[in-house]
C-alpha cells in the first residue's frame, strides 16, 4: 500500500510538471505569435508611412522644378523690361 501511494503521488507529480510544461509552452507560442503579428503590422506601417514621405519627397522636387522653371520666366521677363526701359531712355535723350 505505501508503494501505491508514492506510484499514485509520483504519476500525480508526472503529470502535474507535463502540465506545466504544456502550459508554458503554449504561453510562449501565443505571445511569439502575438509580437510576430504586432511586428508585421509595425512593418506594414512602416512601409506605408515610407510610400507617404516617398511621395511627399517626389511632389516637393516636383514644385521645386516648377519654380525653378518660372524663375526663369521671370527672369527673362525682368531682363526684357530692362531692355524696353533701356531704348525708350536712349529715345527720350535723342527727342532731348
Amino acid at each position: 500500500m505505501n508503494e501505491e501511494i508514492i506510484f499514485g503521488v509520483g504519476g500525480m507529480g508526472f503529470v502535474l510538471f507535463i502540465l506545466t510544461l504544456i502550459t508554458i509552452i503554449a504561453v510562449v507560442a501565443v505571445s511569439q505569435i502575438f509580437k510576430t503579428v504586432r511586428a508585421k503590422a509595425d512593418s506594414m506601417a512602416q512601409v506605408t508611412r515610407d510610400e507617404a514621405y516617398r511621395k511627399l519627397a517626389e511632389e516637393s522636387i516636383s514644385y521645386q522644378k516648377q519654380m525653378t522653371e518660372n524663375n526663369k520666366q521671370i527672369a527673362q521677363d525682368i531682363s526684357e523690361l530692362k531692355d524696353r526701359i533701356n531704348s525708350i531712355e536712349k529715345m527720350l535723350r535723342e527727342i532731348e
